[in-house]
């Protein structure tokens, strides 16, 4: 009895969700001393988000934003990809737009009555984890897939497996997915089969007065321009977020385009109620 009760625990299966992030998490794992690594990942997942909470006076992010300089390992990791991020997207994904965000997030809140006007554009230094600006930045769209993907690191181990999901970004799922549907309806847009990060981004979540979070600040554009967006990219979960936020904000032929040029990584793009997908998008979905 005591064997089996051993061997249950070591082999088992925990399953954990909670807050965090603004959203909920769940991190799930099964086999050799799973509690232990679902431990591990929910501690990444709360120390990751102290530093990175640019709402948090204490976080990294807020001592950068405030003084223009930090020295942070992973505040330096999640930049250098920002920047990569706003080559690649020809500056649709902007991680310089710091100050519009904080705005944004404070109209949606109900804490400022107007939207923010002004997109302005400054200067980053990085060596090696320093970090320079002189413009406040926006690491929203990039945090949450970088806390994802190194609570996974953490949760993963010999004879262990595991999943873990914030707000629609996750790791590659164990089984098959549900996408979320906009529409409030409890009918899944579709159901994925696939060993990629996931990530979905729209202008359902959160709303006041029908705009939301997305941003496009080369047309300084506030709002998304379709119902929902969702990437499934090989590299990681911060690489499906970015993507995902870009395609929310641009017109939808550009979206597309956009999505089916970019390497290892498929959209599913929902506009007007209408599906558009990459031509690869049907392979990661459940026949």
């Amino acid at each position: 009895m005591s064997v089996l009760s051993s061997v249950y625990e070591r082999a088992g299966e925990t399953h954990r969700e909670f807050e965090c992030c603004d959203t909920q998490f769940v991190i799930r794992a099964t086999g050799v001393r799973s509690t232990t690594g679902v431990d591990a990942a929910q501690r990444t997942v709360r120390r990751l988000e102290g530093g990175l909470n640019a709402f948090d006076g204490k976080s990294a992010v807020s001592r950068l934003n405030r003084t223009g300089s930090v020295e942070n390992e992973h505040v330096a990791r999640i930049v250098r990809r920002g920047l990569e991020y706003y080559e690649r997207t020809n500056g649709v994904f902007d991680i310089r737009q710091g100050r519009v965000e904080h705005d944004l997030k404070a109209f949606l809140r109900g804490d400022r009555q107007s939207l923010p006007e002004t997109f302005e554009v400054g200067d980053i230094e990085l060596d090696g984890a320093q970090v320079r600006t002189d413009q406040p930045l926006d690491l929203n769209g990039l945090a949450k897939g970088y806390i994802v993907d190194r609570a996974a690191a953490t949760l993963s181990g010999v004879g262990r497996r595991g999943f873990v999901s914030g707000g629609g970004d996750m790791s590659p799922p164990p089984g098959p997915v549900a996408v979320e549907s906009p529409y409030g309806d409890e009918t899944p847009l579709k159901i994925l089969e696939t060993d990629w990060f996931v990530a979905s981004s729209g202008g359902y979540r959160r709303t006041r007065n029908g705009t939301d979070h997305i941003y496009d600040p080369t047309s300084e554009r506030i709002g998304s321009r379709h119902e929902s967006v969702t990437v499934v990219a090989e590299r990681d979960c911060m690489e499906a977020d970015a993507l995902a936020t870009t395609l929310a904000a641009l017109p939808l032929d550009d979206a597309l385009s956009l999505g089916e040029s970019w390497a290892n990584a498929e959209a599913l793009v929902v506009h007007g109620g209408v599906f558009h997908t990459t031509e690869g998008f049907e392979t990661h979905v459940l026949d």
